[in-house]
């Protein structure tokens, strides 16, 4: 016959993992497109100021997931960097 004991529970505290876990299951936030919003038809290459907030510090266009863009506009977007990168008007 098995003589059952008392086993000691242990008292967890909150991690930083388990506060990423609880954040993980928030749905993300609605980005809407800049472009859509504001009835943008024309992405021009030479309006730098629009075009360098999509540009990361290395040089990278930043993607449609971060930028919040629709496919549409994200297309013309990075149309309008490559053609101010190949005119030396951005780095």
């Amino acid at each position: 016959m098995r003589v059952k004991t008392k086993t000691k529970t242990k008292t967890r505290t909150k991690t930083k993992l388990d506060i990423k876990k609880k954040n993980a299951l928030l749905p993300p936030r609605k980005r809407f497109c800049r472009f859509c919003v504001n009835k943008t038809r024309i992405i021009d290459y030479k309006d730098l100021k629009t075009l360098e907030t999509f540009v990361k510090e290395r040089g990278k266009i930043v993607s449609r997931r971060s930028s919040g863009n629709c496919a549409k506009h994200q297309r013309r977007l990075a149309e309008a960097i490559k053609r101010a990168r190949f005119l030396s008007l951005m780095l």
